[in-house]
């Protein structure tokens, strides 16, 4: 019998148009003998499961149960293709954890850990992960930006802590610059993370739970045409994403290395998508990205395709894993 599958996509954040297109190419690639997909739009003002024909049908939110044709669906298991807030920052984990549905996304306190970039650095950093010189600010507090350079120097990076897809992020390389950095990060939230500026290569690593393991996914170097990989570079085709990267066997073995033991620090589930920079062979830590785009072009999917993993094998095994 097919199991019934939920895909959430939307949220409510900057990202919900790019989680749209996650969330279709998910209902795309899913094995239809195996699995009964529906897609479900977790919008502010909604939440509806959008059938074939474009129609929509309210979910509702005490047991996550749809009745398009007047008889209740449940499911069996939720895909979370949402990017940003409320899917990637331990919400939607809660409420299905409360609800006792499985999904296939970390459990809700890695996600609400990992989608706050100075908490995740601040508890990873006693286990030896390096990162950059940071200072943190927080809506309403005085910037003494000349402090703030003494700490991390210029050219540095000012970016939104809980905000994805490089919105709210500016490179800054004048003092004078910096205060409408911050602004910048104060529209995507109330909490802005400046770090200092490090000159190397930088590479995305995809850690996933495939066939009952964990596995580190051939590793993808970022090449921008702007000053960093922003919005543009990562969605309008100003940039390079090459797998496998260009590094040297020690650079590989040690930012593998890195991410597996992270995945494995914070126990998580499900996938995960970690940058870094390396100055010189050291890997340096930026970020961990828990719901990573699913889209064909996007860098987890390349990823799975040099190692040999289909779109279909790769989301299948996601629900696998979640049902286990």
């Amino acid at each position: 019998m097919k199991k019934n599958i939920a895909i959430i996509m939307g949220g409510y954040s900057s990202e919900y148009a790019i989680s749209l297109k996650s969330g279709n190419v998910v209902y795309q690639y899913l094995d239809k003998e195996k699995f009964q997909a529906y897609r479900i739009h977790i919008a502010r003002e909604k939440w509806v499961y959008i059938d074939d024909q474009g129609q929509e049908y309210p979910v509702n939110k005490h047991d996550f149960t749809i009745a398009p044709e007047g008889s209740t669906i449940q499911f069996d298991c939720v895909f979370n293709a949402i990017h940003g807030s409320p899917g990637e920052d331990g919400f939607m984990q809660a409420y299905f954890e409360l609800l006792r549905i499985p999904q296939t996304s970390c459990d809700h306190y890695q996600a609400a850990l990992t989608f706050n970039k100075r908490d995740l650095l601040s508890v990873l950093k006693p286990y030896g992960i390096k990162c950059a010189d940071s200072y943190y600010l927080n809506k309403g507090e005085e910037i003494d930006a000349e402090a703030i350079i003494a700490k991390v120097g210029l050219p540095c990076f000012v970016k939104a802590n809980r905000a994805g897809s490089s919105f709210g992020v500016s490179k800054v390389f004048k003092l004078e610059e910096l205060n409408d950095a911050i602004e910048t990060a104060y529209k995507e939230d109330d909490e802005v993370l400046i770090e200092s500026f490090l000159d190397g290569i930088e590479v995305s690593v995809g850690v996933i739970r495939y066939q009952g393991k964990t596995k580190v996914l051939p590793i993808t170097e970022i090449v921008s045409e702007n000053d960093f990989f922003d919005y543009e570079a990562k969605y309008e085709g100003k940039s390079q994403e090459i797998t496998p990267a260009r590094i040297s066997k020690v650079q590989e073995e040690k930012v593998g290395k890195v991410a597996k033991q992270v995945y494995e620090i914070l126990k998580m589930k499900g996938y995960s998508r970690s940058e870094f920079i390396f100055v010189g062979d050291e890997p340096f830590m930026l970020e961990m990205n828990t719901t990573p785009g699913l889209t064909e072009e996007s860098i987890l999917p390349q990823q799975a395709g040099v190692a040999g993993i289909s779109l279909a094998e790769l989301f299948e095994s996601a629900i696998i894993d979640a049902l286990a």
